[in-house]
């Protein structure tokens, strides 16, 4: 089983460079390339903005990030006590569409799941937990 690392901060804006430097501290550690680590970091500040904006509508919260790598895969789960939301459920956005014909939302976590190799959601005791996996 790998060693997992896990980051727990309040759900706010002022923890992404704290989150951002758990993500390449993690990958940087494991022979990550430079494309790898440049979309993982960008596909986990997509996710921890929209946990920071959007989950804790009522006051704040926590977000906590558990990150792995085993056999040259490197796994990072997001879980939040907040609303419960899938961001999976909405199907993908007509990327050809002009921005005027295309629906607003959906395009964040679209380009998170081109960045990243697997993406999961599961809401589980109270808390949504979003896992994406990537080759290294």
């Amino acid at each position: 089983m790998a060693d997992e690392k896990v980051l727990r901060i309040p759900a706010k804006l002022e923890g992404m460079d704290e989150v951002l430097d758990f993500v390449s501290s993690l990958v940087d550690a494991h022979g990550c390339t430079p494309q790898a680590r440049s979309q993982l970091r960008m596909a986990m500040e997509e996710l921890y903005v929209n946990i920071a904006h959007y989950a804790y509508p009522d006051g704040e919260g926590w977000a906590e990030i558990r990150g792995s790598v085993e056999d040259g895969v490197v796994t990072f789960t997001l879980i939040d006590g907040g609303t419960p939301f899938d961001p999976l459920a909405k199907p993908d956005p007509d990327i050809l569409l002009s921005g005027e014909e295309r629906r607003i939302g959906g395009l964040g976590i679209y380009m998170v799941k081109s960045m990243v190799d697997e993406v999961e959601y599961t809401y589980l005791d109270g808390c949504n937990r979003l896992t994406l996996k990537k080759q290294l």
